[in-house]
């Protein structure tokens, strides 16, 4: 009888390597101990930073600066240190620095001739955060944190000052250049202020940019209204005027003064957001809550863990989204509403504005840059502590109460009808998707190879459906200028018949309902005109996108197609310019700034011969798109752009004009 275990080798024994002439069993033989690679101190993470920071691109880098600002917030939240110092300097140095205990600068019991200093900035997994004696909560990444920022920098300088004296320490790429050292005496001050430089060789010569850090300090700030957090920037290391040189962060009412930024400018359902905090029992952590109901637009659910952004949610979220659910399920029984059975937890919360901030003991994490909160317990405290307040708030605030309960079954009600039109459809042997009939679809089936140019007006749409390739390229021409939806009420945006056309045209729903395997077509373009009024028209469709699809710019379908305004020609020779600054670049490039040139202006797309319009726009041989995308990290200074250009309030446009009014160069009129 045959061995199972000897047949089971000779069937996963490849042949010989007939390129190289090496059999496999010289190549077995050949697999030593020497081939076992031990990497010590930092050594694993210069040789895999993906590893521990998630990546090596703009996000990986501000992974460092976020590591080390949780760190100054840990002695924060913990009531160490009142004040934290965030500086970017020009030359691309990141200086955090808090008024706390300092590190402990004494002789490692475990670490010959190191300081703890050392051991904390040189070795994996080493820290104060494992137990609790030192912290009673903390956001770091328990121990990795500090150390990798200091491996992935060019060099790290750190000092600290306690008991009286000042400590300090340069490192290279995550070696010390030498020991600790006392540099002198201090009187009335105490802390730890890290300096570090980001390594260009990895990361690429990218630099932290102010507006990210800025942000990230802010969100501190709103975090913990106990801290002040004081901002400082060299003006060349941001990208226009909207982020402050210098700026002092301070926001006793934390997540209240969070959530009225977010909501400026925004009707709600309530008169009043739903803010509150609560402690766990057997003093196991603390929640705080800010939350309202916007008048129309989709919602969002911010959550954190001891002051830690977790964007992928988790536990404490789920704990969130069942309290609120159930409470609301529950008042509507109590008032005999039976219309409040039927809704769901996408109903709450879908179109509420939701800020949420745990701090637990022993916070646990999928992944080292803490993007979830998997701590089984969170689900639990958060619900209960949360479900309490929200009966009686509820309870307290009838009014309140039934508006929102109505807005919440509206919604449930929706949801209802838009699945048992699907049920119909699937149902039907013979389905065909229900079209607007202006859209000239494609032939092609693929999602992936096709695409769709949302244009405006019949004239616009008939040039470029001759323009288009038939079998991948669908054109929806839409009449005029769309409805505004930052500023429009939910009943009018859903009766509306160019933004229902257009969602009909996608297939893949809006809001809460936004299913991205629906989408029917794999890049959808606006081409608009190339003046002031399709500028306007395509800031109204991406702010449409933005607030009720962002899921299609998430997924990196949404693009900008760039028609010329100008036609340029001489002799046999004809290009084709953007704006002026590209027409008056192209005369001097590409006709030496000699002879006459014809210089024709388009009115519209409309008035382009077809020819020219795929020649410059549509092939996507020649073509160039813009993709529509929201910063990682940013979702905060994007809202607040969007309200202030979109939104109820002129006097925010104005403002935005005369800041920016030095960045005109000439007006076309």
């Amino acid at each position: 009888m045959t061995n199972l275990f000897e047949f089971a080798e000779t069937a996963k024994r490849p042949k010989s390597s007939r390129k190289s002439g090496v059999s496999s069993d010289k190549m077995a033989r050949d697999y030593t101990a020497k081939h076992i690679e031990v990497l010590e101190g930092l050594d694993p993470v210069r040789r895999r930073p993906g590893m521990y920071i998630g990546s090596t691109d703009d996000y990986g880098l501000h992974q460092l600066a976020a590591e080390v600002i949780d760190n100054a917030m840990d002695e924060a939240v913990n009531g160490f240190a009142s004040r934290i110092d965030v500086t970017l300097a020009a030359d691309g140095t990141l200086t955090v620095g808090d008024n706390g205990r300092g590190i402990p600068v004494d002789p490692h019991p475990k670490a010959k001739n190191k300081s703890a200093l050392e051991v904390i900035l040189t070795t994996l997994h080493s820290g104060a955060k494992f137990g609790d004696k030192a912290y009673q909560t903390s956001g770091g990444l328990h121990g990795v944190g500090v150390s990798v920022v200091n491996a992935l920098s060019e060099w790290l300088e750190v000092e600290v000052v306690r008991d009286g004296a000042r400590w300090t320490q340069r490192y290279e790429r995550g070696k010390p250049t030498g020991k600790l050292k006392k540099t002198g005496s201090v009187k009335n001050r105490r802390g730890t202020s890290i300096t570090f430089l980001p390594d260009s060789e990895v990361f690429g010569g990218q630099c932290l940019r102010g507006e990210r850090v800025f942000a990230m300090a802010k969100s501190k700030a709103y975090l913990y209204g106990d801290v002040e957090i004081r901002w400082r920037c060299d003006p060349a290391m941001l990208d226009g005027d909207v982020t402050p040189a210098e700026e002092t962060l301070h926001f006793p009412e934390g997540l209240g003064d969070y959530l009225h930024e977010l909501i400026a400018g925004r009707e709600a359902v309530t008169p009043t957001p739903f803010i509150g905090a609560a402690n766990f029992p057997r003093e196991l952590g603390r929640v705080e809550w800010a939350i309202a109901w916007p008048d129309g637009g989709d919602g969002r659910l911010l959550s954190h863990c001891n002051t830690v952004t977790t964007p992928d949610g988790g536990t404490h979220e789920s704990g969130m989204r069942g309290a609120l659910t159930k409470a609301l399920k529950a008042y509507g029984e109590l008032v005999g509403n039976r219309q409040a059975a039927q809704i769901t937890t996408d109903d709450v919360v879908g179109g509420a504005i939701v800020l949420l901030s745990v701090f637990m003991r022993n916070p646990q994490f999928f992944g080292q840059t803490k993007a979830k909160l998997t701590n089984g317990e969170a689900t639990r405290l958060v619900e209960n502590a949360v479900r309490d307040h929200f009966d009686h708030w509820l309870s307290g605030a009838p009014e309140a109460a039934n508006a929102l309960l109505g807005v919440v079954i509206e919604r449930a009600e929706e949801r209802l009808l838009r699945r048992q039109e699907r049920d119909v459809e699937r149902k039907s042997a013979t389905r065909k998707a229900r079209l607007p009939g202006k859209l000239a679809d494609c032939s092609e089936g693929s999602r992936d190879a096709t695409e769709v140019f949302i244009v405006e007006g019949d004239s616009a749409g008939g040039s470029a459906k001759q323009a288009r390739n038939r079998r991948t390229q669908a054109i929806l021409p839409l009449r005029g200028k769309i409805l505004n939806v930052a500023t429009a009420a939910q009943a009018k945006l859903r009766g509306n018949q160019e933004l229902g056309d257009l969602v009909k045209a996608l297939g893949c729903g809006i809001g809460d309902r936004f299913r991205a395997e629906d989408l029917r077509y794999g890049k959808v373009i606006i081409m608009t005109d190339a003046d002031v009024d399709g500028a306007h028209i395509a800031a109204l469709l991406m702010t449409f996108f933005y607030r009720e699809i962002p899921g299609l710019i998430d997924a990196g379908h949404l693009y900008l197609a760039q028609p010329p305004l100008y036609r340029l020609t001489q002799g046999g020779k004809t290009v084709y310019a953007r704006d002026d600054a590209d027409k008056d670049a192209l005369i001097k490039e590409a006709f030496d700034g000699r002879g006459k040139v014809d210089i024709s202006r388009f009115k519209g797309l409309g008035e382009m011969p077809p020819a020219q319009l795929k020649d410059t726009t549509m092939d996507p041989a020649k073509r160039s798109l813009l993709q529509v995308i929201i910063p990682k990290n940013e979702d905060v200074s994007t809202e607040r752009l969007v309200d202030d250009l979109m939104g109820r309030k002129p006097e925010r446009r104005l403002a935005f004009i005369r800041e920016n009014a030095h960045l005109v160069r000439e007006l076309d009129i």
